[in-house]
């Protein structure tokens, strides 16, 4: 199949009793706390609509329903991996973290130009009666059975290429955009639940909590094999609010599916959560931390490692995910190459997963993409010589 094809392959593989052997595990090495031979490598929205054969995918398909098509998301999550072959590490399967609210009862319509709106939000703790988690019958694994198949399908078409990852969005983010509706720039309405309704905020945040984590554990089953909770809105957040209306609800999810699973890896990313780091590292069991730009990877590192011994926790292996700021792809080629290379060194030779501080634009360039994946393969290997 040539590398910009936007025709999905004709058939599909749900069989989670056996699946195509692993030939590069560099992701999960560094994962577990390994050394290795040089930094694994792939993108938040490494799937998106920066890739045009992503863009004629939706020229048909509305995106919820790529999401719910295990075809159409198993084709898409394999587009940067056709493009970029050899250059990423991981894939990480194409789907969206409001898929969770959908699940539980509340309708999600993603507007284009304008992106996820929520017609009926929770605008009282009375609307939380509309929710259907509760309801007799309601199953986790049913709801997002499409999610599972699309797992499943992906770890065969991608035949052991690279792992595959799966993904929930964390309680506070989901929290919020389904008291808001959409988007926002001030989640006053979100806050102000956490302030004026806060027994009937954790109630809801547990609610949320144990379905992310049941999914997570569900999507493992179907194959993936290493997660990433994305809590998106966590610089909203004061640190004391932080201290009580996220981290638990984080600390609760990894240890739910770590007793399923102990041996898949976990990531963690808290945008904005700067202040957190320690907390993070010592009272959640997530192996790995993932940073945005906005935060030093040197001061990180000897940070969590402080808490680590602090705390008496010096065995316990914390690996950093990140952080290039994506707006550095808007920059020429040596830019780039010089700002990854920068960034390579900050993280060090080991415990290294490189990545950028958030996600990949629409407006951005595939081909400098390329150049980012090349120089974090050039530049870590340099460093472990």
């Amino acid at each position: 199949m040539s590398p910009h094809s936007s025709n999905p392959a004709p058939s599909v593989n749900f069989d989670t009793a056996s699946f195509p052997e692993l030939k590069n595990d560099l992701y999960l090495r560094t994962a577990r706390g390994e050394s290795t031979e040089r930094a694994p490598v792939w993108c938040m929205r490494q799937a998106g609509r920066y890739l045009p054969e992503f863009r004629a995918i939706r020229v048909e398909n509305e995106f919820f329903k790529v999401c719910r098509s295990p075809e159409l998301a198993t084709e898409v999550t394999v587009q940067p991996l056709r493009r970029y072959n050899g250059l990423l590490d991981a894939a990480i399967i194409f789907s969206d973290i409001l898929v969770i609210p959908q699940a539980m009862g509340l309708e999600v319509q993603m507007i284009p130009g304008k992106g996820p709106h929520f017609p009926d939000p929770l605008r009282s703790p009375q609307d939380m009666a509309r929710l259907t988690d509760k309801q007799d019958g309601f199953s986790v694994d049913k709801e997002l059975d499409y999610v599972y198949k699309a797992i499943t399908n992906t770890r065969h078409v991608l035949a052991g290429q690279v792992p595959l990852l799966g993904f929930v969005g964390a309680p506070w983010t989901l929290m919020a955009y389904m008291i808001e509706g959409g988007g926002s720039k001030t989640f006053a309405l979100a806050k102000a639940w956490l302030f004026k309704h806060a027994a009937e905020s954790h109630g809801l945040l547990t609610r949320i909590a144990d379905v992310a984590a049941e999914f997570l554990i569900g999507q493992v089953r179907a194959g993936a094999q290493a997660v990433q909770v994305f809590e998106s809105w966590a610089g909203e957040l004061g640190p004391r609010d932080f201290a009580e209306f996220s981290l638990p609800y984080l600390a609760r999810i990894a240890s739910r599916v770590k007793s399923q699973h102990p041996d898949v890896p976990m990531t963690v990313f808290a945008k904005g959560a700067h202040y957190a780091l320690e907390q993070l590292a010592t009272e959640t069991m997530y192996d790995v931390i993932s940073l945005d730009w906005t935060i030093d990877p040197v001061s990180a590192r000897q940070r969590i490692d402080s808490a680590l011994e602090a705390k008496g926790q010096s065995g316990r292996s914390v690996v950093l995910q990140g952080n290039l700021d994506p707006t550095v792809l808007f920059g020429d080629e040596d830019t780039i190459r010089s700002r990854t290379k920068t960034m390579c060194q900050e993280f060090g030779a080991k415990g290294h997963i490189a990545n950028l501080g958030h996600g990949m634009m629409p407006s951005h360039d595939p081909e400098l993409l390329r150049v980012f994946l090349e120089s974090v393969h050039e530049s870590s290997k340099a460093l472990r010589k």
